[in-house]
């Protein structure tokens, strides 16, 4: 019999036990924290000008040495407050250009893999970046082709200001432009059919020839008889439709520079649309552009059966706004030796038309300057940083040193207004020289 006070150990003993044979719950590892969703790119102003920034990029960011060779690459845009963004584009890129190709500040031609809407332009897949390096204003392309959409001709360039970034590193501000092209959004030819021409001085097209009628002057300033021709479209272009436009170029120039040009019923008027000849030359000589005369990125362009029709416009930085390049344009014309021109300007009609199309175009090209002010203040932190980095008047690559538009050593703000007061001054002398033919 074990005594009462003996039972206490072996209770407790058995508590314990019955304790340690007590379940342990099996162990868990912690939740782990969510991860949050990454945020989905955004594309952004890495420039802060204000204007859409262009984001291009070559394969293993190799340089764009060639305007021959395209390289492979991609392109996308911040459009900012104005404009939709572009998500990335597979691209080809080269340079382009003749001599502004051989300046510090390139130029480049874009083609996309796939037809997109660039900016809110039309969709298409090639694209021009402009360098606009010479140019103090960064704006003389951009008058030129404002002035052209106020005319009927068929089409001008749209574009827009933007800034570069090739490849990582910002290049400055470039116009983005619309490259002249036979399309439904472009010019308004046949890409089978229709003749897109091209007049240049540097004959690099490669259907080139060269028309027997009328003065040119050659890639060496030396004035010869014959005129350029290139075609851009079709491309390719056959052996017949080569004969074709060459033939048809030739029997209306044989009028055009024969002893008829000047009588009426020579039948001009039915094979040359003098409207849009005469808001071609009226652009030109505004921005007191010479290149009709030599030529160079001179555009003409038909469907056959119909008419051959002046433009599109192109290339207004050399001596535009200026009278370093053309004095005479103080106080005269400066195209009337231009190609064509020198004989249209000896026919009654197309001078009628000439003056008809001036008395109507006036009052649009009264308010470019407005333009120009605007462009001025929208363009203004972009010129600040592009003149930072390229220096046309301190660039001894540039024209070997010479001086072209006679801004070069400007500030871009007293540039501007010196092309204000110029443009002012030529509505002026258009004005009296249209109306004294």
């Amino acid at each position: 019999m074990i005594p009462a006070h003996g039972y206490l150990p072996i209770l407790l003993c058995l508590l314990a036990i019955a304790g340690c044979s007590k379940q342990v719950p099996d162990y868990k590892e912690p939740e782990p924290e969510p991860v949050p969703e990454p945020e989905p790119y955004v594309l952004k102003d890495s420039v802060g000008t204000g204007l859409p920034v262009v984001y291009l990029r070559t394969k293993g960011k190799a340089k764009i040495t060639s305007k021959e060779t395209w390289m492979s690459g991609e392109m996308e845009i911040f459009g900012g407050e104005q404009f939709d963004d572009l998500d990335v584009c597979a691209c080809s890129v080269r340079g382009r250009g003749n001599t502004t190709w051989s300046w510090s500040k390139k130029p480049y031609a874009v083609k996309l893999d796939s037809k997109a809407s660039v900016l809110g332009l039309p969709k298409h897949k090639r694209w021009v970046l402009l360098a606009n390096f010479m140019d103090r204003t960064l704006m003389r392309n951009i008058i030129a082709l404002k002035a052209g959409s106020l005319t009927s001709l068929d089409w001008t360039p749209r574009y827009r200001s933007v800034e570069l970034v090739l490849n990582g590193v910002h290049q400055g501000n470039y116009l983005l432009v619309e490259q002249i092209k036979a399309d439904k959004n472009r010019v308004p030819v046949d890409e089978d059919k229709g003749y897109l021409l091209e007049l240049d001085y540097h004959e690099d097209n490669e259907v080139q020839w060269v028309s027997p009628y009328g003065k040119s002057y050659n890639s060496y300033c030396v004035l010869r008889d014959g005129i350029p021709f290139g075609i851009k479209n079709p491309d390719p272009v056959s052996g017949e439709q080569e004969k074709w436009i060459q033939n048809h170029i030739d029997s209306i120039a044989s009028v055009l520079y024969g002893p008829s040009c000047s009588l009426e019923g020579n039948g001009l008027d039915k094979s040359i649309d003098y409207q849009s000849f005469a808001d071609y030359f009226i652009v030109f000589e505004l921005l007191i552009n010479g290149e009709l005369s030599n030529p160079g990125s001179v555009y003409f362009h038909l469907n056959p059966g119909e008419k051959i029709k002046a433009g599109p416009l192109w290339d207004f930085d050399w001596g535009t706004l200026s009278y370093n390049c053309y004095p005479a344009a103080q106080h005269s014309l400066v195209n009337t030796g231009g190609v064509w021109y020198d004989r249209l300007l000896t026919n009654a009609g197309f001078i009628q038309v000439l003056k008809d199309r001036w008395a109507a175009l006036k009052p649009a090209l009264q308010t470019v300057p407005a333009c120009i002010d605007s462009t001025r203040t929208y363009l203004e932190s972009s010129a600040s940083k592009n003149f930072r980095m390229w220096n046309p008047a301190e660039d001894r690559n540039f024209n070997n040193g010479h001086i072209i538009n006679g801004d070069e050593n400007l500030s871009f703000n007293d540039a501007v207004a010196r092309i204000r007061r110029i443009y002012n001054e030529r509505l002026a002398v258009l004005d009296a020289q249209i109306q004294g033919l």
